[in-house]
């Protein structure tokens, strides 16, 4: 743990284990905590439905099915193609993220107490609060924008798109045209990612402040404090998804 001023102490907590330098560097702990949950939502997700029983469900089941078909339905409300990539992508995103920002729930200095005990000087468990992650997930919604926009209008059609709206097709127009639409196709990943990334830090930073208080102050701000981000874990991972089901859905239809 580091020792010295309350500076010292949150720098500490929120440096990264990381390795390369420059625009190369990993964040060794983003990464491999983000594999284990995703790892860890693959394997509870598989094994109910390895294990389903339609005549006497267990309580998780039944946690699974309302988390599916809760997704299915927001899916199937604001996206009017075929679903077939799009639900399962947006149940993905949804309890990953939702993964990700339980993260803050852990007090903030189990792992880095783990981690000097174990030789590691910084260890950051919370992928939410790490630009890189929030970005690296909105990217590939940015891409999966642009493959749908093809998808559901054509090359010629998303080109189209691009050069003739909203001002209209004269070639005079085209380099404004163009210009607005990628400004609004960067504007998506860009709000995504800043959104998530935001929020988590913000409530990191509260947890880190609360943990300077003495043991015996901590736990009024902190408990009051966790009830709060209990409601804003799983906002965040809702507002993340349907944001991502809008942002396809908005690029696969013809606008004309």
């Amino acid at each position: 743990m580091a020792s010295g001023s309350a500076t010292e102490y949150v720098k500490h907590h929120l440096q990264h284990l990381t390795v390369g330098e420059g625009f190369w560097t990993l964040h060794i702990d983003t990464l491999v905590v983000s594999w284990l949950l995703g790892l860890l939502f693959f394997g509870l997700f598989y094994s109910v439905a390895r294990r389903a029983n339609a005549d006497a469900p267990t309580g998780f089941q039944t946690f699974v099915e309302t988390c599916v078909e809760f997704i299915d339905n927001q899916v199937s409300e604001s996206f009017h193609g075929p679903k077939d990539f799009v639900a399962p992508l947006a149940l993905t995103i949804f309890v990953w993220v939702l993964f990700w920002n339980l993260m803050d729930l852990i007090p903030v200095d189990l792992f880095p107490e783990i981690g000097m005990a174990l030789g590691i000087e910084y260890l950051r468990i919370l992928p939410s609060a790490d630009m890189n992650a929030t970005f690296g997930l909105s990217l590939t919604v940015f891409f999966l924008i642009i493959i749908y926009s093809i998808k559901g209008k054509g090359a010629k059609g998303f080109g189209k798109e691009l050069f003739c709206h909203p001002f209209g097709s004269h070639p005079a127009l085209w380099p404004a045209n163009l210009m607005l639409n990628i400004v609004e196709l960067i504007a998506k990943p860009v709000s995504l990612g800043m959104r998530l990334f935001g929020n988590l830090y913000a409530a990191e930073i509260i947890f880190i402040l609360i943990a300077l208080l003495p043991f015996w102050a901590q736990w009024i701000p902190g408990v009051a404090w966790a009830i709060f981000h209990i409601l804003v874990i799983p906002l965040q991972a809702f507002i993340f998804m349907v944001l991502t089901v809008v942002y396809l859905s908005l690029a696969y239809e013809d606008h004309g």
